[in-house]
Protein backbone atom coordinates (compact mmCIF):
# COMPACT_ATOMS: atom_id res chain seq x y z
CA UNK A 1 0.00 0.00 0.00
CA UNK A 2 2.87 2.40 0.61
CA UNK A 3 3.28 3.07 -3.12
CA UNK A 4 -0.42 3.65 -3.89
CA UNK A 5 -1.24 7.22 -4.94
CA UNK A 6 -4.86 8.38 -4.86
CA UNK A 7 -5.85 11.65 -6.54
CA UNK A 8 -9.14 13.14 -5.32
CA UNK A 9 -10.64 15.66 -7.77
CA UNK A 10 -12.68 18.38 -6.06
CA UNK A 11 -12.11 20.24 -2.79
CA UNK A 12 -15.70 20.67 -1.64
CA UNK A 13 -17.27 18.77 1.23
CA UNK A 14 -17.38 15.49 -0.74
CA UNK A 15 -13.76 15.59 -1.84
CA UNK A 16 -12.45 16.78 1.53
CA UNK A 17 -14.34 14.09 3.44
CA UNK A 18 -13.26 11.37 1.02
CA UNK A 19 -9.62 12.45 1.09
CA UNK A 20 -9.63 12.51 4.89
CA UNK A 21 -11.27 9.10 5.18
CA UNK A 22 -8.83 7.65 2.65
CA UNK A 23 -5.98 8.58 5.00
CA UNK A 24 -7.84 6.81 7.83
CA UNK A 25 -8.72 3.63 5.93
CA UNK A 26 -5.48 3.47 3.92
CA UNK A 27 -2.87 5.19 6.11
CA UNK A 28 0.05 4.07 3.95
CA UNK A 29 -1.39 5.46 0.71
CA UNK A 30 -0.42 8.87 -0.68
CA UNK A 31 -3.56 11.01 -0.91
CA UNK A 32 -3.62 14.21 -2.95
CA UNK A 33 -6.65 16.54 -3.05
CA UNK A 34 -6.87 18.60 -6.25
CA UNK A 35 -9.02 21.75 -6.40
CA UNK A 36 -9.45 23.95 -9.47
CA UNK A 37 -10.23 27.12 -7.52
CA UNK A 38 -7.73 29.14 -5.46
CA UNK A 39 -9.64 28.15 -2.29
CA UNK A 40 -11.42 24.99 -1.23
CA UNK A 41 -15.23 24.76 -1.03
CA UNK A 42 -15.72 27.75 -3.33
CA UNK A 43 -18.93 26.55 -4.98
CA UNK A 44 -21.82 24.56 -3.50
CA UNK A 45 -20.37 23.62 -0.10
CA UNK A 46 -20.28 27.19 1.17
CA UNK A 47 -23.83 27.93 0.00
CA UNK A 48 -25.78 25.33 1.96
CA UNK A 49 -28.78 25.74 4.27
CA UNK A 50 -26.71 23.68 6.73
CA UNK A 51 -29.36 21.49 8.34
CA UNK A 52 -29.08 17.90 9.57
CA UNK A 53 -32.48 16.22 9.08
CA UNK A 54 -33.17 12.51 9.14
CA UNK A 55 -36.42 12.73 7.15
CA UNK A 56 -34.77 13.87 3.94
CA UNK A 57 -33.90 12.40 0.55
CA UNK A 58 -33.97 8.86 -0.81
CA UNK A 59 -33.70 5.61 1.20
CA UNK A 60 -30.12 4.95 -0.02
CA UNK A 61 -29.06 8.47 0.96
CA UNK A 62 -30.64 8.00 4.39
CA UNK A 63 -28.22 5.11 4.96
CA UNK A 64 -25.44 7.66 4.64
CA UNK A 65 -27.15 10.08 7.03
CA UNK A 66 -27.39 7.34 9.66
CA UNK A 67 -23.73 6.47 9.11
CA UNK A 68 -22.78 10.15 9.53
CA UNK A 69 -24.52 11.06 12.77
CA UNK A 70 -21.86 9.59 15.06
CA UNK A 71 -19.09 11.61 13.41
CA UNK A 72 -21.15 14.80 13.45
CA UNK A 73 -22.02 14.43 17.13
CA UNK A 74 -18.59 13.31 18.29
CA UNK A 75 -15.87 14.10 15.72
CA UNK A 76 -12.47 12.44 16.14
CA UNK A 77 -10.31 14.18 18.71
CA UNK A 78 -8.47 17.25 17.52
CA UNK A 79 -10.50 17.92 14.37
CA UNK A 80 -12.88 20.61 15.68
CA UNK A 81 -12.74 23.41 18.22
CA UNK A 82 -16.47 23.51 19.06
CA UNK A 83 -19.56 21.33 18.50
CA UNK A 84 -20.63 20.91 14.89
CA UNK A 85 -24.34 20.65 15.74
CA UNK A 86 -26.88 22.92 17.43
CA UNK A 87 -30.53 21.83 17.92
CA UNK A 88 -32.94 23.23 15.32
CA UNK A 89 -36.32 21.55 14.71
CA UNK A 90 -37.64 21.45 11.14
CA UNK A 91 -41.27 22.49 10.65
CA UNK A 92 -43.15 21.50 7.49
CA UNK A 93 -46.29 23.49 6.69
CA UNK A 94 -49.03 22.81 4.17
CA UNK A 95 -52.15 24.37 2.73
CA UNK A 96 -55.31 22.30 2.21
CA UNK A 97 -54.30 21.40 -1.34
CA UNK A 98 -50.98 19.98 -0.07
CA UNK A 99 -52.43 17.51 2.43
CA UNK A 100 -51.20 14.37 0.65
CA UNK A 101 -47.60 15.58 0.91
CA UNK A 102 -47.96 15.72 4.68
CA UNK A 103 -49.16 12.10 4.66
CA UNK A 104 -46.12 11.10 2.59
CA UNK A 105 -43.80 12.99 4.93
CA UNK A 106 -45.29 11.37 8.03
CA UNK A 107 -44.94 7.92 6.46
CA UNK A 108 -41.32 8.55 5.45
CA UNK A 109 -40.47 9.77 8.94
CA UNK A 110 -42.35 7.10 10.88
CA UNK A 111 -39.32 4.84 11.33
CA UNK A 112 -36.91 7.49 12.61
CA UNK A 113 -35.64 7.32 16.21
CA UNK A 114 -37.65 10.51 16.73
CA UNK A 115 -40.58 10.05 14.30
CA UNK A 116 -42.02 12.96 12.36
CA UNK A 117 -45.06 14.22 14.28
CA UNK A 118 -48.16 15.99 13.04
CA UNK A 119 -48.99 19.34 14.66
CA UNK A 120 -52.07 21.50 14.81
CA UNK A 121 -51.85 24.90 13.11
CA UNK A 122 -51.63 26.52 16.54
CA UNK A 123 -48.74 24.28 17.53
CA UNK A 124 -47.01 25.12 14.26
CA UNK A 125 -47.24 28.84 15.00
CA UNK A 126 -45.71 28.24 18.43
CA UNK A 127 -42.64 26.78 16.67
CA UNK A 128 -42.46 29.63 14.15
CA UNK A 129 -44.42 32.70 15.35
CA UNK A 130 -44.41 34.61 12.02
CA UNK A 131 -46.62 31.93 10.38
CA UNK A 132 -50.08 33.04 9.32
CA UNK A 133 -52.21 30.51 11.18
CA UNK A 134 -55.08 30.85 8.69
CA UNK A 135 -52.76 29.67 5.88
CA UNK A 136 -51.72 26.49 7.70
CA UNK A 137 -54.04 23.53 7.09
CA UNK A 138 -51.63 20.84 8.33
CA UNK A 139 -48.11 20.81 9.75
CA UNK A 140 -45.47 18.30 10.80
CA UNK A 141 -42.39 18.59 12.97
CA UNK A 142 -39.04 16.82 12.85
CA UNK A 143 -37.81 17.60 16.34
CA UNK A 144 -34.45 15.83 16.23
CA UNK A 145 -32.74 18.10 13.68
CA UNK A 146 -29.76 20.40 13.90
CA UNK A 147 -27.99 23.40 12.45
CA UNK A 148 -24.66 22.20 11.06
CA UNK A 149 -21.47 24.27 11.08
CA UNK A 150 -20.45 23.63 7.47
CA UNK A 151 -17.23 25.63 7.60
CA UNK A 152 -16.03 23.85 10.73
CA UNK A 153 -16.98 20.44 9.28
CA UNK A 154 -15.07 21.08 6.06
CA UNK A 155 -12.09 22.34 8.05
CA UNK A 156 -12.23 19.21 10.20
CA UNK A 157 -11.73 17.09 7.10
CA UNK A 158 -8.86 19.32 5.97
CA UNK A 159 -7.20 19.04 9.38
CA UNK A 160 -7.64 15.30 9.41
CA UNK A 161 -6.31 14.97 5.86
CA UNK A 162 -3.17 16.91 6.69
CA UNK A 163 -2.74 15.10 9.99
CA UNK A 164 -2.89 11.82 8.06
CA UNK A 165 -0.15 12.94 5.67
CA UNK A 166 -2.40 13.94 2.78
CA UNK A 167 -1.64 16.93 0.59
CA UNK A 168 -3.79 19.64 -0.99
CA UNK A 169 -3.18 21.43 -4.30
CA UNK A 170 -5.42 24.42 -5.02
CA UNK A 171 -5.56 26.30 -8.34
CA UNK A 172 -4.99 22.90 -9.94
CA UNK A 173 -7.70 22.07 -12.46
CA UNK A 174 -7.86 18.55 -13.83
CA UNK A 175 -8.26 18.76 -17.60
CA UNK A 176 -7.97 15.08 -18.54
CA UNK A 177 -6.82 11.69 -17.37
CA UNK A 178 -5.66 8.78 -19.44
CA UNK A 179 -4.72 5.24 -18.62
CA UNK A 180 -0.98 4.81 -18.11
CA UNK A 181 -0.19 1.15 -17.52
CA UNK A 182 -1.98 0.07 -14.36
CA UNK A 183 -2.58 3.66 -13.28
CA UNK A 184 -3.46 7.11 -14.62
CA UNK A 185 -1.64 10.05 -16.11
CA UNK A 186 -3.60 13.07 -14.88
CA UNK A 187 -3.23 16.31 -16.85
CA UNK A 188 -3.66 19.42 -14.69
CA UNK A 189 -3.07 23.12 -15.12
CA UNK A 190 0.06 22.66 -12.99
CA UNK A 191 1.42 19.82 -15.11
CA UNK A 192 0.95 16.06 -15.40
CA UNK A 193 0.95 13.74 -12.43
CA UNK A 194 0.64 10.00 -11.94
CA UNK A 195 -2.02 8.26 -9.83
CA UNK A 196 -3.07 4.68 -9.24
CA UNK A 197 -6.67 5.66 -8.44
CA UNK A 198 -8.68 8.74 -9.39
CA UNK A 199 -11.62 9.72 -7.17
CA UNK A 200 -14.13 11.96 -8.92
CA UNK A 201 -15.63 14.31 -6.33
CA UNK A 202 -16.09 17.19 -8.75
CA UNK A 203 -19.73 17.98 -7.94
CA UNK A 204 -21.56 19.59 -10.86
CA UNK A 205 -18.52 18.90 -13.05
CA UNK A 206 -18.49 15.17 -12.22
CA UNK A 207 -19.63 13.91 -15.61
CA UNK A 208 -17.18 16.21 -17.38
CA UNK A 209 -14.31 14.81 -15.33
CA UNK A 210 -15.44 11.28 -16.22
CA UNK A 211 -15.65 12.07 -19.94
CA UNK A 212 -12.17 13.62 -19.83
CA UNK A 213 -10.91 10.29 -18.44
CA UNK A 214 -12.71 8.19 -21.05
CA UNK A 215 -15.25 6.94 -18.50
CA UNK A 216 -18.97 6.78 -19.27
CA UNK A 217 -20.90 9.57 -17.48
CA UNK A 218 -23.69 8.70 -15.04
CA UNK A 219 -26.18 11.38 -16.13
CA UNK A 220 -25.67 14.08 -13.52
CA UNK A 221 -27.97 17.10 -13.57
CA UNK A 222 -26.88 20.26 -11.73
CA UNK A 223 -29.79 22.40 -10.51
CA UNK A 224 -29.60 26.01 -9.34
CA UNK A 225 -31.04 27.02 -5.97
CA UNK A 226 -31.27 30.65 -4.87
CA UNK A 227 -30.98 31.92 -1.30
CA UNK A 228 -30.91 35.37 0.25
CA UNK A 229 -30.76 37.21 3.56
CA UNK A 230 -33.30 39.73 4.82
CA UNK A 231 -33.76 41.67 8.04
CA UNK A 232 -35.39 39.65 10.78
CA UNK A 233 -38.54 40.69 12.66
CA UNK A 234 -36.59 41.84 15.70
CA UNK A 235 -36.82 40.40 19.18
CA UNK A 236 -35.65 37.03 20.45
CA UNK A 237 -35.88 34.26 17.83
CA UNK A 238 -34.23 31.58 19.99
CA UNK A 239 -35.79 28.19 19.40
CA UNK A 240 -37.56 29.06 16.16
CA UNK A 241 -37.82 26.16 13.75
CA UNK A 242 -36.38 25.93 10.27
CA UNK A 243 -39.68 26.33 8.44
CA UNK A 244 -40.32 24.90 5.00
CA UNK A 245 -43.27 24.48 2.68
CA UNK A 246 -44.08 20.76 2.49
CA UNK A 247 -43.42 20.79 -1.28
CA UNK A 248 -40.17 22.72 -0.76
CA UNK A 249 -41.60 25.78 -2.55
CA UNK A 250 -39.92 28.08 0.00
CA UNK A 251 -38.09 27.92 3.31
CA UNK A 252 -36.75 30.29 5.94
CA UNK A 253 -34.88 30.27 9.23
CA UNK A 254 -33.53 32.93 11.54
CA UNK A 255 -29.79 33.59 11.36
CA UNK A 256 -28.92 36.06 14.09
CA UNK A 257 -30.69 39.35 13.38
CA UNK A 258 -31.41 38.26 9.80
CA UNK A 259 -33.53 35.59 8.13
CA UNK A 260 -32.18 33.12 5.58
CA UNK A 261 -34.75 32.58 2.82
CA UNK A 262 -34.99 30.50 -0.34
CA UNK A 263 -37.38 29.65 -3.13
CA UNK A 264 -36.25 26.03 -2.89
CA UNK A 265 -36.16 25.80 -6.68
CA UNK A 266 -34.33 23.19 -8.77
CA UNK A 267 -33.61 24.91 -12.07
CA UNK A 268 -31.51 22.77 -14.45
CA UNK A 269 -28.14 24.38 -15.13
CA UNK A 270 -24.85 23.73 -16.79
CA UNK A 271 -21.91 23.37 -14.38
CA UNK A 272 -20.97 26.94 -13.45
CA UNK A 273 -20.37 29.40 -10.65
CA UNK A 274 -24.10 29.90 -10.08
CA UNK A 275 -25.62 33.35 -9.68
CA UNK A 276 -29.04 34.23 -8.21
CA UNK A 277 -31.89 35.18 -10.53
CA UNK A 278 -33.89 38.24 -9.52
CA UNK A 279 -37.14 36.59 -10.56
CA UNK A 280 -36.48 33.69 -8.18
CA UNK A 281 -35.77 36.04 -5.29
CA UNK A 282 -38.97 37.96 -6.03
CA UNK A 283 -41.08 34.80 -6.22
CA UNK A 284 -39.65 33.54 -2.93
CA UNK A 285 -40.48 36.85 -1.25
CA UNK A 286 -44.07 36.64 -2.54
CA UNK A 287 -44.50 33.10 -1.24
CA UNK A 288 -42.91 33.77 2.15
CA UNK A 289 -44.89 36.98 2.66
CA UNK A 290 -48.11 35.12 1.80
CA UNK A 291 -47.35 32.40 4.36
CA UNK A 292 -45.85 34.57 7.12
CA UNK A 293 -45.98 38.04 8.65
CA UNK A 294 -42.30 38.72 7.93
CA UNK A 295 -43.30 41.42 5.42
CA UNK A 296 -40.07 41.21 3.44
CA UNK A 297 -39.45 44.38 1.44
CA UNK A 298 -35.77 44.29 0.59
CA UNK A 299 -32.86 41.87 0.39
CA UNK A 300 -29.52 42.32 2.12
CA UNK A 301 -27.58 39.76 0.07
CA UNK A 302 -28.32 36.93 -2.35
CA UNK A 303 -26.46 33.96 -3.79
CA UNK A 304 -27.05 30.68 -5.58
CA UNK A 305 -25.56 27.22 -5.55
CA UNK A 306 -25.81 24.07 -7.64
CA UNK A 307 -27.34 20.90 -6.22
CA UNK A 308 -26.38 18.01 -8.48
CA UNK A 309 -28.54 14.89 -8.83
CA UNK A 310 -28.09 11.49 -10.42
CA UNK A 311 -31.12 10.24 -12.42
CA UNK A 312 -32.63 8.44 -9.39
CA UNK A 313 -31.59 11.23 -6.96
CA UNK A 314 -29.38 8.92 -4.88
CA UNK A 315 -25.66 9.50 -4.66
CA UNK A 316 -23.16 7.70 -6.86
CA UNK A 317 -20.35 6.29 -4.73
CA UNK A 318 -17.62 3.75 -5.42
CA UNK A 319 -15.56 2.30 -8.26
CA UNK A 320 -16.90 2.45 -11.81
CA UNK A 321 -17.87 -1.09 -12.89
CA UNK A 322 -16.04 -0.73 -16.21
CA UNK A 323 -13.03 1.11 -14.79
CA UNK A 324 -12.49 0.22 -11.10
CA UNK A 325 -9.52 2.59 -10.74
CA UNK A 326 -11.95 5.47 -11.40
CA UNK A 327 -14.04 6.03 -8.27
CA UNK A 328 -17.22 8.10 -8.12
CA UNK A 329 -18.29 10.42 -5.28
CA UNK A 330 -20.98 12.59 -6.86
CA UNK A 331 -24.72 13.33 -6.91
CA UNK A 332 -24.97 14.77 -3.40
CA UNK A 333 -28.10 16.72 -4.33
CA UNK A 334 -29.56 18.50 -1.33
CA UNK A 335 -28.02 16.38 1.43
CA UNK A 336 -24.30 16.38 0.72
CA UNK A 337 -23.29 18.16 3.93
CA UNK A 338 -25.15 15.96 6.42
CA UNK A 339 -24.12 12.76 4.62
CA UNK A 340 -20.49 13.72 4.05
CA UNK A 341 -18.96 11.62 6.86
CA UNK A 342 -20.78 8.49 5.69
CA UNK A 343 -20.21 9.14 1.99
CA UNK A 344 -16.51 9.81 2.47
CA UNK A 345 -16.11 6.69 4.56
CA UNK A 346 -18.01 4.51 2.09
CA UNK A 347 -15.89 5.71 -0.83
CA UNK A 348 -12.71 5.16 1.18
CA UNK A 349 -13.87 1.65 2.12
CA UNK A 350 -14.61 0.76 -1.51
CA UNK A 351 -11.86 2.63 -3.37
CA UNK A 352 -9.30 -0.17 -3.14
CA UNK A 353 -11.71 -3.08 -2.91
CA UNK A 354 -12.01 -3.25 0.88
CA UNK A 355 -14.84 -4.27 3.19
CA UNK A 356 -17.42 -1.87 4.57
CA UNK A 357 -16.77 -0.35 7.97
CA UNK A 358 -18.92 -0.91 11.04
CA UNK A 359 -20.62 2.45 10.40
CA UNK A 360 -22.80 0.74 7.79
CA UNK A 361 -23.80 -2.15 10.08
CA UNK A 362 -24.81 -4.55 7.33
CA UNK A 363 -26.75 -1.91 5.33
CA UNK A 364 -27.51 -2.62 1.67
CA UNK A 365 -25.56 0.07 -0.16
CA UNK A 366 -26.28 -1.24 -3.65
CA UNK A 367 -28.57 1.74 -4.28
CA UNK A 368 -25.53 4.01 -4.01
CA UNK A 369 -23.11 2.13 -6.25
CA UNK A 370 -22.42 3.26 -9.84
CA UNK A 371 -23.36 -0.15 -11.25
CA UNK A 372 -27.05 0.46 -10.59
CA UNK A 373 -27.00 3.10 -13.33
CA UNK A 374 -25.28 0.76 -15.78
CA UNK A 375 -27.54 -2.30 -15.43
CA UNK A 376 -25.22 -4.04 -12.97
CA UNK A 377 -27.69 -4.15 -10.06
Amino acid sequence: MSDVRIAVVGGGIAGASTAYHLTVVHPDAEVLLLEAEPVLAHHTTGRSAAILAGNLSTPPNRILTRASVGFLREPPEGLVDAPLLAPRPVLHVATASQSRFVDELLEAGSGLPSPTAELTPGEAVAHFPPLRKERVDRAALDADCYDLDVGALHQAYVRGLRRGGGRIATSTRVDAARRDGAGWRVATTEGDMGADVVVNAAGAWGDLVAISAGVEPVGLQPCRRTAFMVNGPGGDTTGWAFTIDVEHRWYTKDDGPQMLCSLGEETPSEPCDARPAEVDVALAIDRINAATTLDIRSVNSAWAGLRTFAPDRSMVLGPDPAEPAFVWCVGQGGCGIQTSPGAGRLVADLALGGDLSAAFDGADVSGLLPGRLRGHG
